[in-house]
């Protein structure tokens, strides 16, 4: 059964008619036509499709439309401001931290979800949090770094 789905996506209010029980991953890349969160597993196990709900990692493709109803959602598009790529992008692209890029929104989202949780995230902290998003290419190495890169600058005030 359809009902109207009201949050807040990248800022902006949403409303959208749909089915509660679909997945947040299918909203956003076909109603809403956000094709950054990526399509992995359709497990909730790869990360390729994290979103940050309420400043905390979700995998869209576990989570309902329905259980974001009045939250925050904020996916790839969101990050970055006014042109400006976001911290945890621009640190991704100047530490070469992906090859293929399949994984890298997911990547990217879930980093900032740990940044805002914890700034001062160690090394060993930022490997656990990011065990579970997978990267087939191996860029694990340059992923870390770039986390790192975007950490030191966001303690330094670059951005929220």
């Amino acid at each position: 059964m359809q009902s109207t789905i009201s949050f807040r996506l990248n800022g902006k209010p949403i409303q959208i008619r749909t089915d509660p029980d679909r997945s947040l991953l299918w909203v956003l890349r076909c109603d809403l036509g956000l094709t950054g969160t990526k399509f992995g597993c359709g497990a909730g196990l790869c990360g390729a499709c994290t979103v940050v709900v309420e400043k905390e990692a979700v995998r869209a493709c576990a989570t309902s439309v329905g259980s974001v109803r009045n939250k925050q959602v904020l996916t790839i598009e969101g990050l970055s401001r006014n042109g400006r790529l976001h911290p945890i992008q621009q640190a991704f692209l100047e530490q070469h931290a992906f090859q293929c890029g399949f994984c890298t929104p997911g990547m990217i989202m879930n980093a900032y979800a740990l940044l805002l949780r914890n700034p001062q995230a160690t090394r060993e902290e930022i490997i656990r949090a990011m065990d579970d998003n997978l990267c087939r290419c191996g860029s694990h190495p340059r992923i870390v770094e770039a986390i790192e890169q975007a950490a030191r600058t966001m303690r330094a005030g670059g951005a929220r």
